[in-house]
């Protein structure tokens, strides 16, 4: 089969790969129909990932069709469409019992990082029955790529370990896919006002027709100043960070009221100043979060009621032949208007 392999620190290739096989009965194989590249595939490529090793397979979305199933699946077989949740979780460890299938004692984000992904023609899914999901007929599949893993992303770490609530204030740094899913999930709450804050100039007329109602262009280094005057120079009650590098988590830390959270989203690889100095006082929380994909059942129901439509976020298509395109384009998003792309397998 054809697979899009990480070579290590900036290279990739598509390259000819085995098919997958059934390593244990809990085991699933499926055959993708359809993928998409995540702002972390390119933290991986950057070598911000160190969990993963050159000559793995990339890639931990899709949606496609059971092939094959181990001996102890009992919710597939065959012939279903499903969707392919970013996390592995077997259900019965001591952190999947707690809601937190992200640290999974055999699972987790493994998918395109310690095991091979979804970014090729099929893909061998451990712990099937509790980290597959049926894709309703007639639903659309496209919609359904962006639930394994930015949606319930950008709902999870960003809306609600931000606590957003009705009539709050929040704040978004970073209008890429993730701060897109916050955005589009943070209005199921009803905040009052909600502020993004990037330097391209697209993204943010594309967060005006998501819902915000109000962008910032940071490129004049005064986000903070017009923050505090949208509210009145108090702050916002959330502060979402949905970028990871240094200058976007700093600024939320200018950004957040007294008694606000600061919810960390992005993928962080460089070290990153906390001003305790400044904040110490302030009744602040921060939150770090890697998704559990708990919400995606909820999720699920929200896009086939069209209460969110995920698909607006899908701006780029591809074979899988031209993958390495696709990465290109994805990583020039401020010259593409890229936002998601979805690769056909």
């Amino acid at each position: 089969m054809k697979a899009l392999v990480y070579q290590g620190p900036g290279k990739m290739a598509l390259e000819d790969r085995p098919k997958p096989v059934l390593q244990a009965p809990g085991d699933a194989i499926v055959k993708l129909l359809k993928t998409t590249i995540c702002g972390t595939d390119l933290h991986i490529l950057k070598g911000d990932v160190a969990t993963c090793a050159p000559g793995r397979i990339l890639g931990h979305e899709g949606v496609g069709v059971i092939d094959s199933v181990g001996a102890g699946v009992t919710a597939f077989e065959p012939g279903d469409h499903v969707l392919i949740s970013c996390i592995s979780s077997c259900g019965k460890c001591e952190n999947c019992r707690r809601g937190m299938y992200s640290h999974c004692a055999t699972g987790g984000w493994i998918l395109g990082n310690q095991i091979d992904g979804t970014q090729a023609e099929y893909v061998r899914t451990p712990h099937a029955d509790t980290s597959l999901y049926p894709i309703p007929v007639g639903a659309d599949e496209e919609a359904m790529v962006m639930l394994s893993d930015i949606l319930p992303t950008g709902f999870e770490c960003g809306v609600l370990s931000g606590k957003v609530e009705p009539g709050a204030s929040v704040a978004i740094v970073g209008a890429g896919p993730i701060g897109l899913a916050a955005l589009l999930t943070a209005q199921l709450y009803s905040p009052a006002t909600i502020i993004m804050i990037d330097l391209d100039a697209n993204r943010l007329a594309v967060a005006s027709k998501f819902g915000a109602t109000h962008v910032i262009n940071s490129a004049d280094g005064k986000a903070a100043e017009t923050v505090r005057a949208i509210t009145e120079g108090r702050g916002v009650d959330t502060a979402i960070e949905a970028v990871g590098v240094p200058a976007t988590f700093l600024l939320c830390q200018e950004l957040v009221a007294a008694g606000g959270v600061i919810a960390n989203v992005g993928v962080h690889g460089h070290m990153v100043d906390l001003h305790l100095e400044k904040l110490w006082s302030m009744n602040i929380a921060i939150t770090t979060r890697l998704v559990d994909t708990v919400t995606t059942p909820m999720l699920m129901k929200t896009v086939r009621a069209k209460t969110i439509d995920p698909a607006q976020l899908i701006t780029h298509r591809f074979p899988l032949e031209r993958i390495v395109d696709a990465y290109d384009t994805f990583g020039r998003a401020a010259e593409t208007h890229a936002l998601k792309v979805i690769i056909e397998a």
